[in-house]
This record gives C-alpha cells, structure tokens and sequence, in this order.
C-alpha cells in the first residue's frame, strides 16, 4: 500500500517534470500534457510491451492517465511559481525512480520463466524509459545517458530488492530496504555530482 501512494506521488511528479520540459520548447497544451503523460507511465509501458503484460497499466488503470493530466496542466497553469519547489522535486524524482524500479521488478517476477537478471533489467526500464522518452520527444540527449549516475541507481536498487526477496525475507522489508537505499544513493549522487568515467572525445578525433 504505501508503495501504492508513492507511486500516484511519483507519477504525478514526472508529469511536471515532463510538462515544465514541454513549456521551455514551447509546446501548446496538448503537447504539455503529451510529455507529462510520456513521462510519467512511458516506463511501465515499455515493460508491459516487452513482456506481453496486459491490459497496459494505464488502461487497466485510466484514473492514472488522469492524474498524470491534470499534474500536467497544473504545471502548466503554476509554472513560474514551482521553481521554489526545485528542491522537492528531486526527492520525489529520487522516490519515483526506485518506486517505479522496485514495481517493475515486483510486476516481472510474476513471470516465473524470467531470470533473476532479466527481473531486474525489466525493473530498470521502468524505472528510466519515462525520461528518456521524454527527453528525447523534446530532442534532448537523455539524462540517463549524460550526467550523474540514474540508471545505475535503479540497477543497485532492483538487485538489492530482488536478492532481499531471494533469501526469504519478508516482501515489504525488502520494498522498504531498496526504497530507503536507493534514494539515499540517488539523492547523494545530485548532492556530489557522482558520475560514471566518460570517454575524452579527443581520443577519437580521428574517426570524425
């Protein structure tokens, strides 16, 4: 259940990241709510594709597509008043992206034909295919593949989960173990600008 609740909170969330994203290109209010939408249940809906998982969440769920809206066109009517909240928002980008990694994993081990591994990959695209659709629906180059450690995060946070759940222990310690690590991990990395190793382009200088 509060699971449940972090989820509405986090896709509510991505919804204004995905709409404030859609204001600074200019978008008209279909375009806002379009992003906002992408970038809330993008995610889900790439694994529930990929797995043959039907009906898709929002559709066996529409009360989430609304929500994801109005987030939107909040964010639409509120923008100049919610830089204040910057701050807010990436705590709850913090707890939307391991809630939604700790989901996905949940969701695919349902399927008992799918390897540990597999589980967890499946928990990580739900966790990041939301930004980088939005991202690059807005022609940018994708968070997740430019600056701080994201996908890493939900990688650490889906193994800690799936493993806790291998040993025997009870499921909402596990959910309640990988939410609190993952988000300490994610919110350290935007405090310390922690970043994975990135090629000097000079080095391939010769292959333009």
């Amino acid at each position: 259940m509060l699971l449940h609740y972090i989820y509405l909170l986090a896709i509510c969330a991505e919804a204004v990241s995905g709409a404030l994203m859609g204001i600074r290109k200019d978008m008209d209010i279909f375009g806002i709510c379009l992003i906002g939408t992408v970038a809330a249940l993008g995610g889900g809906t790439v694994r529930d594709v990929l797995i043959g998982h039907y009906p898709l969440g929002w559709v066996a769920h529409p009360e989430y597509l609304a929500f994801t809206i109005c987030a939107a066109v909040v964010a639409a009517v509120a923008a100049r008043a919610l830089h204040h909240f910057k701050s807010a928002f990436l705590v709850v980008d913090a707890l939307g992206l391991v809630a939604f990694t700790i989901i996905g994993c949940d969701i695919a081990r349902g399927f008992s034909s799918f390897h540990p591994a597999i589980v967890v990959l499946l928990g990580m695209v739900t966790g990041v295919f939301g930004g980088l659709l939005r991202d690059v629906l807005c022609n940018e180059i994708p968070l997740v593949l430019r600056r701080e450690i994201y996908a890493s995060v939900s990688l650490l946070t889906g193994a800690m989960y799936v493993g806790i759940l291998h040993l025997g222990i009870a499921p909402h310690i596990a959910t309640l173990s990988s939410l609190l690590l993952g988000c300490a991990v994610r919110l350290l990395a935007i405090r310390f600008h922690w970043e994975l190793p990135r090629l000097n382009k000079d080095r391939i200088r010769g292959f333009d």
